[in-house]
């Protein structure tokens, strides 16, 4: 009989029975199926830390029909069938098409696959510290996953994710896709230009992120900034003189970087 262990030797969740696919979709017509998902999502978090308060919990909302008629979508023999990352791929396409209706402002949680890509194979992370400080919805992991899986090894015995994130869906967002995709990170909440969660001056091999670029709105007034350690130069701390943030992020990369790392932005 399968156990929590067999699931997580395969970079997978465990879910407990009455949070199963199965188990959902062949629940009685009388049964209240938004407050069966819903209670499913509260026994996935419980199970695992990382997940605690990201689930959706408010499928109520919606009519049980509808409800029932998407579980019988994902139910389909080709589905059931298909091999690879597919629930991976499926959550990806619907973040490309949250983010096309104009939900998001210049790739705030959804960077293009194909720049994700190109960034990951020019930089080509597959050991240590991989950190992402706007990491959106945590596409550069699962593409850095891609590439060490490509490689025949494992990410988990490889690498080790960091990521920032200043807004809370989008953190949100970025710990289920990493869930989905069979991949564990920290991710932190906070906004990278005042706040630095995971302290990783000079500890990072790879630094790698889509940026939000001109940023005109930085306070660099205030204390935070002006003793930021990542901005320090030859010594000191040194702001630059032009009023975009573009610049703050190259130096951002460059102290989080250890002496043989490399980054991409």
């Amino acid at each position: 009989m399968l156990n929590r262990k067999d699931f997580e030797e395969k970079n997978a969740l465990y879910l407990p029975e009455t949070a199963q696919f199965e188990y959902l979709v062949n629940l009685p017509e009388n049964k209240d199926i938004g407050e069966a998902i819903d209670n499913a999502m509260k026994l996935i978090e419980d199970e695992y830390d990382s997940l605690k308060g990201v689930l959706p919990k408010n499928f109520s909302i919606f009519s049980k029909d509808l409800l029932r008629e998407l579980l019988r979508i994902f139910n389909k023999e080709v589905l059931q069938k298909a091999e690879g990352d597919l629930f991976g791929k499926i959550y990806e396409y619907f973040l490309n098409k949250f983010a096309m209706t104009g939900a998001q402002e210049g790739g705030e949680f959804f960077t293009p696959m194909s720049l994700v890509q190109t960034i990951v194979n020019i930089i080509e992370p597959d050991f240590g510290i991989v950190f992402d400080p706007a990491c959106g919805s945590a596409g550069m992991f699962v593409q850095t996953g891609h590439f060490i899986e490509n490689e025949g090894l494992k990410p988990a015995e490889k690498v080790t994710f960091r990521g920032q994130e200043k807004a809370e869906l989008n953190t949100k967002l970025a710990k289920m896709n990493m869930a989905v995709h069979g991949l564990e990170g920290n991710i932190q909440e906070g906004n990278t230009f005042y706040e630095d969660k995971h302290n990783l001056l000079s500890g990072a091999d790879f630094v790698m992120a889509n940026p939000p670029f001109n940023v005109d709105g930085v306070d660099k007034g205030k204390e935070v900034v002006k003793k930021d350690r990542r901005l320090m130069l030859e010594g000191k701390v040194q702001l630059p003189k032009n009023d975009n943030a573009n610049y703050l992020w190259i130096q951002y990369f460059y102290n989080y970087l250890k002496p043989t790392g490399r980054a991409v932005l």
